[in-house]
């Protein structure tokens, strides 16, 4: 089920004093954070369907981004962001959904009709679900966090042909795994909450997702995503 591990060196973010890839030589290449879950998506992905030689990660320092950036590369200065055929495309779920689409390797998205109209509106969601929790930080987190998580936990119970949300491993367990990663770890540390407590789909899901090595290799620190939410909404 999990694409076969490759275990690569992360190499080091450019900052505002690095110089440019040689851009726009064929080389393809996914502009991206460590510590960004939009970023994140992607790079998942690429991992998953077994693109780590053809798609190249180029890290940025977010912090202290370099200038060539925005002036060559991306003027959105965002990531993620993808270097292919000569162009630049951005938007996390564009860019999920572009990958698998264009790059060999497993298809992520079901060819079942009622589970690609359901993953449809799963991914239309993740907005909703990202800024209620966002927004919750400043306010009542338990409270206000309640129905999203709660909507995610019922998802879970559409198809039963695998522990997913459209049952096997798709674009949509990608799209919400990074959030639901920094959020489980936020509200366990701030809030004193678990998330998945009385969500025993969501529990199981979580579980599911720590075995995939295209996941797994992504994640950061338990402790850097404190700091992020800290400095950000604390």
């Amino acid at each position: 089920m999990a694409s076969p591990s490759v275990l690569e060196d992360r190499p080091a973010p450019l900052d505002a004093i690095a110089d440019p890839p040689s851009l726009f030589d064929g080389t393809t290449r996914l502009y991206t954070s460590y510590v960004c879950p939009y970023a994140q998506r992607v790079w998942i992905t690429r991992n998953f369907k077994g693109l780590q030689e053809k798609i190249k990660l180029v890290p940025l320092d977010l912090g202290n981004r370099p200038a060539w950036y925005k002036e060559k590369v991306y003027p959105e200065n965002k990531v993620p962001a993808l270097e292919h055929n000569g162009k630049i495309i951005g938007e996390s779920l564009d860019l999920i959904k572009y990958l698998d689409n264009t790059f060999e390797g497993p298809s992520l998205f079901p060819e079942d009709h009622a589970k690609r109209e359901y993953g449809e509106e799963l991914l239309k969601y993740t907005d909703t679900f990202i800024k209620t929790v966002y927004t919750s930080l400043k306010g009542d987190p338990l409270k206000e966090t309640a129905p999203v998580l709660d909507y995610l936990e019922n998802s879970l119970y559409k198809f039963d042909d695998g522990p997913f949300f459209l049952g096997q491993f798709s674009l949509v367990d990608i799209a919400y795994i990074p959030f639901i990663e920094r959020f489980q770890i936020v509200f366990n540390e701030f809030f004193k909450c678990d998330i998945t407590a009385e969500r025993p789909k969501l529990s199981a899901w979580i579980e599911e997702m720590n075995k995939i090595d295209a996941y797994a290799q992504t994640k950061i620190e338990s402790k850097e995503i404190l700091q992020i939410f800290k400095k950000k909404f604390m």
